[in-house]
This record gives C-alpha cells, sequence and structure tokens, in this order.
C-alpha cells in the first residue's frame, strides 16, 4: 500500500472502501454499480479500495475488478473475500479464518481496551464507528487511535467520513489521517483550519508535523488500513477544494 517516493499516493491510495449499497447512499446494485464503474474510471480511482457487500447479497454481485469486503449479515457460504466486517459477538477465534482481513466492530467505551487485547490475541482487527445514531466524541476516538496504535492493531473506520476536514459535528478523514501519524490525537481531530493541513510530494503536513512518504506507508500498512464511505466522490471533491488533489 502506498509508495516511497510519493506522499500522496503513500497517504491517500485505496484509502476509500467503496460502499454505495449501504446508508446513507443506500443505491440499488444496479446503480451501486454503475457508480463504482465510473470511481474506477476516475482520475482519482488509485484511492479505491475494496468493493463492500453485504454478505447475504454476494450471490448477486459480478465481478467488480478488485477485492470485496463482506458485511457479515449472514453467514458465508463457499466465497472467497478480500475482508471481512463485522461486530463483536459470539466465538472472535471463528472469525480468523473467513479472510485474509477481518475487522470487528467495537464500541468506544469503558471496555474498549480489553476488548482490543482479545481481537490482537485473535490475530483480528478493529473498526470503529465515527457517525450515524452515535458519534464518538474526539476524546473518544484520539483514545481508540492511542489504544490501537499500542497494541500494533491495524483499524478500518467508517460512517461519517465522507468528510474531508471535520465539521458541525461530524469527523474528517484527514484529521484522522493526522491524528495516526502525528501522534497527537485530541488536537488533530479537533483541527478545523483547511491551511493547517498540506500534501505534495514529500510529506504530508499537519501545522508544525510532517510526515514522508516511507513513515505515511508504514503508517497505512500497519495502523490505519481504510475509511468506509458509501461515496467515492464526495471525499475525493473536498480533498479537490482544499487543493490536496488537482482538479
Amino acid at each position: 500500500m502506498g509508495s516511497l517516493e510519493d506522499a500522496r499516493v503513500a497517504l491517500l491510495a485505496r484509502l476509500i472502501d467503496h460502499a454505495p449499497l449501504f446508508p446513507p447512499a443506500s443505491l440499488e446494485l444496479e446503480d451501486a454499480l454503475a457508480e463504482d464503474e465510473r470511481a474506477r474510471a476516475s482520475a482519482n480511482a488509485f484511492m479505491l479500495a475494496r468493493f463492500v457487500c453485504p454478505a447475504s447479497r454476494l450471490a448477486e454481485l459480478p465481478d467488480v475488478g478488485r477485492g470485496v469486503s463482506a458485511v457479515l449479515d449472514a453467514p458465508l457460504r463457499g466465497v472467497s473475500v478480500e475482508a471481512v466486517e463485522t461486530v463483536a459477538d459470539g466465538d472472535l477465534a471463528s472469525l480468523r479464518s473467513l479472510a485474509p482481513e477481518v475487522y470487528v466492530e467495537l464500541p468506544v467505551d469503558s471496555d474498549l481496551e480489553p476488548r482490543l487485547d482479545e481481537l490482537a490475541a485473535h490475530g483480528l482487527r478493529a473498526k470503529v464507528r465515527c457517525g450515524g445514531t452515535s458519534v464518538p466524541t474526539e476524546a473518544e476516538l484520539a483514545g481508540f487511535v492511542r489504544a490501537c496504535g499500542a497494541r500494533g492493531l491495524p483499524f478500518k473506520a467508517t460512517a461519517g467520513l465522507h468528510h474531508a476536514m471535520a465539521r458541525d459535528g461530524e469527523h474528517g478523514f484527514l484529521n484522522l489521517l493526522a491524528a495516526v501519524l502525528f501522534c497527537d490525537e485530541e488536537r488533530a481531530l479537533a483541527e478545523r483550519d483547511p491551511a493547517a493541513f498540506g500534501l505534495d510530494r514529500d510529506g504530508f503536513r499537519w501545522r508544525d508535523c510532517q510526515a514522508g512518504p516511507a513513515e505515511i506507508a508504514h503508517a497505512r500498512r500497519e495502523r490505519f488500513r481504510s475509511i468506509g464511505s458509501c461515496s467515492f466522490f464526495e471525499p475525493v471533491e473536498e480533498l479537490e477544494a482544499l487543493g490536496i488533489l488537482p482538479r
């Protein structure tokens, strides 16, 4: 994942797990596939990671040209997928064999750390929900990032992360990337000044902090894998408006 020469690629490559079948987009399958095809044909297709699909609908899914992440709303039956997403419920040990990467969604509460220990013990990965019916505070999300980092536990984030920058009670994925890279989690998640961020070939910057391509690629590979978003174009358009991506 990423590039050891270009920080823009290192930071943004395979960042977005595209989930147009899920709320709030909730597209019909035909429309979701057409939207994904449009994303794959775009100039910023390098940002696409997996196509996210409910396990119950995998039999309907044609070849989407890349890996699929299955959200377990039904058992996986004879289907090979790149990743699986589920909630922490039942026997965690049985999940490891389902896919090369298994992400288990955890509530950000007082029981988080022992649950993360359990995931790490079983070779699983973490997933955090950043929006929807319950939005974690900056302090709660910062605690999740720190706790995963302390355990060397990769994670993905989903829900409410289609904005590049935090705004109006919603988290931003640039903020989250900065929180992971620069270990000043609360401040990075609370950042509201677009001018505080910068990205070019040499590095990703937030205020006085900078990370180069190799450091970014390592963080993306070992710590922050992806965001789930029902929209591909909204995050991309926000990055273009910020000057992070060329129009």
